[in-house]
């Protein structure tokens, strides 16, 4: 006969089997985070390569370019061998379904990147579309990481993943800002709704970083504010900001101020990417400290008397006066089984409110998904169709996107049905 302390090993077995499974996770996520940052780079640097047509820019960033994207290529393929070596079975995952969506997603975003590269080397699409089509790649890389944040089993890993990323979404943010500003004095000239998405998109990075500031391990928190500190690059960056935010339309702007600040915020981007590097080596160790921490767990109960020294029936038996006591389980823990069970219990009712604390976080981006999801079936649009509707309708009634998403959800049932 089973007894009450063979499920509590069982718990602890799947306990770590979680942990362990949360442990490769981390992992991928660490190797996502090396990717998109040199995605991002790439994308800056093939901004520069087509406004050099234009005259403006400088030789040095094609050559920069081209070994950016073999670096790129080269965690590509360990991207791959990651996704490649998941363990695929049903029910291994929580949201396996995403996770599993997403992940064949980017891989088709991979297998179209050398078309969108031969492209650029003809120069055969504009700055725009070039950004667009990088956009779309790292959006789905980050959807990965927001799956692994969304299905971790433990709060304290759960709040690291939750912080990492918010900063890695801010941190593309960001990136999509340097790409705006390059296209702005690029183009030498103030336009209205180029001025509008840089505003929105000042405003969407610094809503991801209050939350990464929120959930954000002490140390990674400091450096971060250390980094924002005023100093000549961040200096540069608000200057032109200025320049880029504030112009009035169909004011010239100066062309040669898109090298400056195309650095500029590159160094910005580095600094980011040594937080992301730290907040990823925390997740790492915060895993390995966990599992450590549930496997003496495991070996304390193991080593507790067998099934044959427990008593049966209910785990209670009567001393001399006929009063019930607990059943003890031997000199090791001294403590009964009822009292192992309880405190199980109430470890996992603690762990399941803190998480759901944690992943209050991420409810913004889950309406928002909502919100696309809506607008795909009922207006029949693409995926990226119905986030770039959602932002244009944010921007034009300044308002923010998951005002606007929750608003599209209201009038859900006022949306014509699809065909």
């Amino acid at each position: 006969m089973k007894s009450a302390l063979h499920f509590l090993v069982a718990a602890r077995q799947c306990e770590i089997a979680e942990l362990e499974q949360l442990q490769r996770t981390s992992a991928l996520v660490e190797r996502l985070s090396q990717f998109i940052h040199a995605l991002q780079k790439e994308r800056g640097l093939s901004n520069v390569f087509l406004y050099n047509a234009g005259g403006h820019g400088d030789a040095r960033h094609g050559d920069a370019r081209q070994a950016q994207m073999a670096e790129c290529d080269a965690i590509a393929e360990a991207v791959r061998e990651s996704f490649f070596g998941m363990d695929t079975t049903a029910g291994h995952w929580g949201h396996g379904a995403r996770l599993f969506s997403r992940i064949a997603y980017v891989l088709q975003e991979l297998d179209a990147l050398p078309a969108l590269r031969a492209r650029i080397d003809a120069r055969d699409l504009s700055p725009e579309a070039a950004t667009a089509a990088f956009i779309q790649l790292v959006a789905g890389l980050l959807a990965v990481v927001f799956e692994a944040a969304d299905s971790a089993p433990d709060p304290g890993i759960s709040r690291l993943l939750v912080a990492m990323f918010n900063f890695m979404q801010g941190k593309e943010f960001a990136g999509q800002e340097r790409a705006t500003g390059v296209a702005a004095f690029g183009a030498g000239i103030s336009d209205a709704q180029r001025q509008q998405h840089w505003l929105h998109l000042i405003a969407s990075q610094e809503r991801c970083l209050q939350v990464f500031a929120e959930f954000s391990p002490p140390l990674p928190l400091a450096l971060w504010r250390e980094a924002c500190a005023a100093d000549a690059t961040v200096a540069v960056i608000e200057r032109l900001r200025r320049v880029g935010c504030t112009a009035a339309p169909g004011m010239p702007l100066d062309g040669d101020m898109a090298m400056p600040w195309f650095d500029s915020y590159t160094l910005r981007m580095d600094a980011m990417q040594a937080i992301e590097a730290l907040l990823a080596t925390e997740l790492q160790q915060q895993c390995a400290r966990r599992i450590t921490e549930a496997r003496a767990a495991l070996q304390a109960l193991q080593a507790e008397p067998s099934q044959a020294a427990m008593p049966q029936a209910s785990g209670f038996l009567a001393d001399g006066d006929g009063q019930a006591h607990s059943a003890r389980l031997g000199p090791q823990l001294d403590r009964s089984v009822i009292e192992l069970v309880q405190d199980q219990s109430q470890r996992l009712l603690a762990m399941q409110a803190e998480l759901e604390t944690v992943r209050a976080a991420l409810g913004e981006r889950k309406t928002v998904e909502r919100a696309k999801g809506l607008l795909m079936a009922r207006r029949q649009l693409g995926e990226g169709e119905a986030h770039k509707l959602l932002r244009q309708t944010a921007m034009n009634q300044n308002r923010r996107l998951i005002d606007v998403a929750e608003a599209v959800l209201a009038m859900a049932d006022l949306l014509p049905p699809a065909g």
